[in-house]
């Protein structure tokens, strides 16, 4: 029974995080670029989320979340990057599990 509940909270801690990752996204200024071409917030959910639908049973951590469905092209492999105002670009998945840390303090 104790394990039930343990995979239960595991899985509404994955939820809750991954929605305010996407939901970090959604409203975020800053362009994802996906394979040289850039896109607004709402354009880069509707890919990871398609991403997030197919890899979701092997995604255990929010962590996993990021690295299979934000972090890279599962085609060409390389990194999605964050191109922000008045900021050096970074990686999708720096730039997400920095927002996932600060989320996390505040619990």
């Amino acid at each position: 029974m104790l394990g039930n509940f343990a995979s239960h909270a595991e899985e509404t801690t994955l939820q809750i995080e991954v929605t305010f990752l996407l939901d970090f996204v959604k409203s975020t200024t800053c362009q994802f670029e996906r394979n040289g071409s850039f896109h607004n917030g709402e354009e880069a959910i509707e890919h990871i989320n398609k991403k997030y639908n197919y890899y979701s049973d092997e995604i255990k951590t929010t962590e996993d979340f990021i690295r299979m469905a934000a972090a890279k092209s599962t085609f060409s492999g390389k990194a999605y990057l964050i191109h922000c105002p008045s900021k050096t670009p970074i990686t999708s998945q720096e730039w997400l599990l920095t927002e996932l840390e600060k989320f996390r303090k505040r619990q």
